[in-house]
């Protein structure tokens, strides 16, 4: 038996890459259920919701209850809906997003001026015109939340710019920072994730391959962390980030070697 009651896992990066899986992926999967691990999956993807990643996953044999997998795009939409009910949100982001806070009763608004709460996140078709109208809807001193940080998304053949690269244009224009962000590695992401898990932070082990989203996380946390080689942190990167994670595997296969 191991010490983690329970594990956090990242998916883009460290289960899959694309919609390719990782080498060592479905080892250390199995290696955490025969430890007795319950598991949360925890995408900082902001433009899906559970349902997506068991649609993903059950073609690799990995079987996924939607229960047990949280998006940014779901915890911003459950965030926004218990702490600005009736509240007009303008959204900066995917239709899928848009999908997802509909569906939690989050009301949304495409007039900058009539905005009550400003939300960013990735969006294929940010323009002058999307961010000219965020300044609008910003001016007024409206909250102003983003759903994630990371400045990029790992592809199939590379990465593409992501919420983070939104966030900087709509900052730099208002010129003001977002009054939280509500995925990893927020302490709004870590409440959800542990409500969610019937463990204690100091027994459950984070991992994925972003210092600034997972280890993060699990460092404010108070959470055991575990960073994968094989996303967007290279050894070259971690040995000059400030984030340091307790241990470092090649993939997701080392979480044995933890437990």
């Amino acid at each position: 038996m191991t010490t983690y009651e329970a594990a956090i896992l990242d998916v883009d990066g460290t289960i899959v890459r694309g919609e390719e899986l990782l080498s060592g992926a479905i080892d250390g999967l199995r290696a955490l259920e025969a430890a007795g691990c319950s598991r949360l999956l925890f995408s900082n993807n902001p433009t899906r919701g559970a349902d997506h990643y068991r649609e993903k996953l059950t073609p690799h044999g990995i079987n996924v209850d939607p229960e047990t997998v949280l998006t940014s795009a779901t915890v911003s939409a459950a965030y926004l809906a218990a702490t600005h009910p009736d509240e007009r949100v303008f959204l900066v982001g995917d239709g899928r997003l848009e999908a997802i806070l509909e569906d939690a009763a989050v009301e949304l608004t495409t007039d900058p001026d009539a905005a009550e709460v400003v939300l960013g996140s990735f969006d294929r078709e940010f323009s002058f015109g999307t961010l000219w109208e965020s300044l609008r809807a910003l001016e007024g001193g409206a909250p102003f939340y983003g759903t994630d940080p990371d400045a990029t998304i790992p592809i199939d053949g590379g990465e593409i710019p992501g919420t983070g690269a939104i966030l900087a244009a709509m900052e730099a224009v208002a010129g003001r920072e977002p009054d939280a962000i509500l995925g990893k590695p927020s302490s709004v992401a870590a409440t959800a994730a542990m409500e969610r898990l019937d463990a204690e932070p100091a027994n459950t082990l984070v991992v994925g391959d972003r210092l600034d989203t997972d280890i993060a996380l699990g460092n404010r946390a108070g959470m055991e962390t575990a960073l994968v080689l094989t996303g967007v942190t290279d050894r070259a990167a971690l040995a000059d980030a400030p984030i340091e994670p307790d241990h470092v595997l090649e993939s997701l296969a080392a979480v044995e070697t933890l437990l």
